[in-house]
């Protein structure tokens, strides 16, 4: 392929990238309840020039190494914040969104390079990149302000590299471990983990394990990958001891592992749905490629037969087909799951939906084919039958929401672009048409329909969503910073939005509704220490401001405490509260035998 027409691809993909995530992304506040954490900690670092342990709301916060917090924090340490920077937003989601836009050139440029006898390389080098920008999963976590983008692009640039070296002879081997010592420093071990998985994996179902060794030199490159990652744990371990290793290392890591955390259980086939959510409406192409990549790029068979051994540079589906295995068997031995774990398995996804539908192969094809333009024939007529069922939709924080999503008529546009581009895949499928089975661009018609979806429906109504949950918080951090008095301190109870620490820029003191959570709460403000926050008696700070929901204040044990009302918004109230009253109504629940918990051990306090 020409040179020029590579840059062609290459610069197309980067602007479709910008689009999908770049576009509008400072427009909005930080969404709850963890990015506002991240952001905060960032932005704490920027301040106060600690660089090492990130810290939020007076607290070290140990749960992620630094990586992500450093990226964030050099932007919040740019000049002219309110001017570029006026939500946080930019500063904080831009790691994030670079690191999937560096995901999206990486699996072009790499099907540019080697073509995997497609049809058309251009077009399949394309899809794949979109195929990964597209699925759910991607949309949201590429453009939210946490780590779990930045760990899978870093993961996924040093799985790539892995598979280019051993296809091009060792070359340049050592810039998979590089990024492995990037992904080792974003969230830790289990980079080394999903790595050297897939390559095991990979090197024994391609039958190749010894040059797969001897080119990519794991031994070096693992030196290399300590050497970049280690030096921080070992100052973090130095300065912060015993506290770090059992927060970072022992809940973060091993415990998330073998047991069930922040009640995230599920059953152990979690993850089979998900990869099936996660790349709609083309799963079915990702289930074909998958089976081609494991039996080889001819067609699946029932009965098994000897796998194909491939050379090298035609090998990249299978080694796809070994790194979504990876990550799902990996993963779904884990005792805690989330849907943010299959996020690293999204770019293999991509990889194996693109070559799939280059390849009209085998008996099973044309039902993949026929389902994928099904399944974006039903999310139009789900879209168009909105008014019968986003009435029912019940969102406490945003109780508006259904009126509005039907009064703004972004649905009908979702039907839209999802029914005609199920109209023109089925055009390009249909096998009397004058291009019969065209998969690439049948596949290219279903994601032209899906972006146009991100951009005209799905943007809109991120807008909408942070008007009605996030702009209500950030509307009484801003009467904080006005109302509060000197040595006052401020407490949330209820519904807990860190949000509101990032905006009012003071330590809040956050509480749950229940009556337990009001005694906490006074005896806190009474005995608690945290940087920033100094605890004193009533006879000092006779008040405090509460941010609380309207559905905890109308809780008995939350009532009658006479509270002056400073402003409102959304579901919230800004009160100054006595705290006389405060410390009576928790010692009648205290004869009552309410007990104060709060100093019982919490892994991820804040």
């Amino acid at each position: 392929m020409p040179w020029r027409t590579r840059r062609s691809i290459l610069v197309l993909t980067l602007a479709l990238g910008a689009l999908l995530f770049l576009w509008q992304l400072g427009s909005t506040g930080l969404v709850d309840e963890t990015p506002p954490l991240f952001a905060a900690s960032a932005r704490a670092m920027a301040e106060t020039g600690d660089w090492l342990v990130p810290r939020v709301n007076g607290l070290p916060r140990y749960d992620k190494p630094p990586l992500v917090y450093w990226a964030m924090g050099l932007l919040y340490a740019l000049p002219g914040q309110e001017l570029w920077n006026p939500l946080g937003t930019w500063a904080a989601r831009l790691p994030s969104a670079v690191a999937t836009l560096a995901v999206m050139l990486a699996l072009a440029r790499t099907l540019l390079r080697w073509p995997q006898q497609s049809i058309r390389p251009g077009l399949t080098a394309l899809t794949a990149a979109l195929a990964f920008a597209l699925s759910p999963l991607v949309l949201l976590w590429g453009r939210i302000a946490v780590s779990d983008a930045l760990f899978s692009g870093c993961l996924s640039l040093g799985l790539l590299s892995c598979w280019c070296s051993y296809a091009a002879g060792g070359r340049r081997w050592w810039a998979a471990w590089i990024w492995l010592g990037l992904a080792v420093l974003t969230k830790g071990p289990v980079a080394v983990v999903l790595l050297g998985l897939t390559l095991l994996l990979f090197g024994w179902l391609q039958a190749d394990l010894g040059r797969l060794w001897q080119r990519l030199r794991p031994l070096r490159g693992l030196g290399l990958t300590a050497a970049l990652s280690v030096p921080w744990y070992a100052l973090a371990l130095w300065r912060e001891g015993e506290p770090f290793w059992r927060s970072f290392f022992g809940y973060h890591n091993l415990e998330r592992f073998t047991a069930v955390v922040n009640q995230h259980l599920q059953p152990w086939w979690f993850f089979a749905p998900v990869l099936l959510l996660a790349s709609l409406p083309w799963s079915p192409l990702l289930l074909v490629g998958l089976a081609q990549g494991v039996t080889g790029p001819g067609p699946w068979r029932w009965r098994p037969t000897p796998v194909e051994v491939l050379p090298p540079p035609l090998s990249l589906q299978r080694f796809a087909a070994c790194w979504l295995l990876a990550v799902l068997l990996f993963f779904t031995a884990a005792a805690t799951k989330l849907p943010s774990y299959w996020l690293p398995a999204t770019p293999a996804a991509g990889l194996l939906i693109a070559l799939a539908a280059q390849r009209p192969r085998g008996r099973l094809w044309p039902l993949a084919a026929a389902l994928s333009v099904l399944l974006s024939a039903v999310l139009a007529l789900a879209f168009a039958a909105a008014p019968l069922w986003v009435p029912r939709i019940v969102t406490p924080e945003m109780p508006t929401l259904p009126r509005e999503l039907l009064a703004g008529g972004r649905l009908w546009w979702a039907a839209a672009c999802f029914g005609l581009a199920a109209v023109a895949a089925a055009l390009l499928w249909w096998p009397f048409s004058p291009r019969p089975r065209d998969g690439g661009r049948a596949l290219a018609a279903l994601q032209a329909g899906m972006a146009l979806f991100v951009l005209l429906v799905l943007l809109p109504c991120w807008q909408l969503g942070d008007r009605l949950r996030s702009l209500p918080v950030r509307q009484l951090a801003a009467a904080v910073r006005r109302d509060q008095r000197a040595a006052e301190p401020l407490a949330m109870v209820g519904m807990l939005k860190p949000s509101l620490l990032y905006y009012s820029r003071r330590v809040v003191i956050y509480e749950g509704a229940p009556a337990t959570g009001l005694v906490n709460l006074a005896d806190r403000l009474n005995r608690e220490r945290r940087s920033g926050q100094v605890p004193a008696p009533a006879a000092r700070a006779p008040s405090l401001l509460l941010v609380i929901d309207a559905d905890t204040a109308a809780q008995p044990h939350w009532s009658g405490l006479d509270p002056e009302l400073l402003g409102r918004a959304g579901i919230y109230r800004l009160w100054r509260l006595d705290r006389r009253r405060l410390e009576r109504r928790a010692a009648d629940l205290g004869q009552a035998g309410v007990r104060a918990d709060w100093e019982d051990p919490r892994p991820e306090r804040y």
